[in-house]
């Protein structure tokens, strides 16, 4: 799959340098087989039954009843730079809500983003969609029962296959077994690297795609996070406080946790980036409602089946290795 389309610089407002756009508009999302807002709901959606006077002034998963259901803050950009946004957009809010679906107990899951990268065929280092990665997630769910793997199988390398920079060209970014989940076994010469045909993974059953502070509001307190775009180019300076201020267009995207209320700038939205937590609010920023096209497009995704009790695999892996996947280190 050719992703050469994506890769569209654009000047960022208000500073003198430019910086990728890290997401597809409709020709080039559709163009990759992605529906463009694309749904697939079996069951009644929280913006069609829940009522907007119940919404409370504030309500943040990452604090909610004194819980954090809030996985964690991730840096895209690290080991090398990769515009994965849209990827870990969607894996970060993904997360939340199997934490939400466990009661906020148990160590946090956190799902692969380099899995959508070497498997998802709906993005890459230079860029995706907001619709993307739950559709292929979907697929894969409903095709084969296994969903996407864990961090622990799979570590973000913040690599694809076209990717020239850092560590890249010494790798292979297929979506071969064990670019799925692996594990090695010792040092080389005895030792290999495999893939693994048993893995902890999460699946998913529905997924869709909403746009408007209330469907987003109210999607949010029923579900969890949800994905969506933003205007990045305006807050890559941001320090802290609440952003205020109209976008140009959708160049990025994050995961919103919720939104809160001050009393002189009103109501803003939890916005959970993934440039690391040096960055912004310990990696998150306020913005207000309104502001940098949030309200645009975003996605969200119903947790059908997430792995607690794993097949018990060999420290080398050797009971779980993949019949076509076997390679020496």
């Amino acid at each position: 799959m050719k992703f050469a389309s994506a890769i569209a610089m654009a000047a960022v407002a208000g500073t003198a340098s430019a910086r990728m756009n890290e997401v597809w508009n409709q020709t080039q999302t559709e163009s990759a087989g992605i529906v463009w807002k694309g749904n697939h709901t079996t069951t009644p959606l929280p913006h069609e039954y829940l009522k907007t006077q119940d919404l409370p002034d504030s309500l943040n998963w990452c604090d909610k009843d004194g819980v954090n259901y809030c996985t964690m803050s991730r840096n895209q950009h690290i080991p090398q730079y990769c515009g994965s946004c849209w990827a870990h957009g969607s894996v970060s809010a993904l997360g939340d809500r199997v934490k939400i679906a466990r009661g906020g107990k148990g160590v946090d899951i956190n799902v692969a983003v380099q899995h959508i990268l070497n498997c998802g065929n709906v993005g890459s280092c230079h860029g995706g969609s907001v619709d993307g990665p739950y559709q292929w997630l979907h697929s894969i769910s409903q095709s084969t029962g296994t969903g996407i793997s864990y961090e622990t199988s799979n570590p973000y390398m913040a690599c694809s296959s076209e990717s020239t920079e850092g560590l890249c060209p010494g790798g292979k970014w297929d979506c071969s077994a064990i670019n799925v989940a692996r594990t090695c076994s010792t040092f080389p010469p005895e030792g290999t690297c495999s893939g693994l045909d048993h893995y902890p993974n999460v699946t998913i059953s529905e997924y869709g795609s909403i746009s408007g502070q209330d469907a987003m509001q109210k999607e949010i307190m029923a579900r969890g996070p949800i994905s969506c775009g933003i205007d990045a180019g305006p807050i890559l300076k941001y320090t802290g406080g609440i952003y205020k201020g109209a976008g140009e267009g959708v160049d990025h995207v994050i995961s919103v946790t919720g939104w809160g209320n001050d009393a002189t700038a009103g109501q803003y939205w939890w916005v959970r980036n993934s440039w690391g937590e040096f960055w912004g609010e310990m990696g998150y920023i306020r913005v207000a409602f309104g502001s940098l096209l949030v309200e645009q497009q975003c996605s969200w995704a119903a947790v059908q089946s997430y792995t607690t009790q794993n097949y018990p695999c060999y420290e080398g892996g050797e009971n779980c290795q993949s019949s076509v996947d076997k390679v020496e280190v």
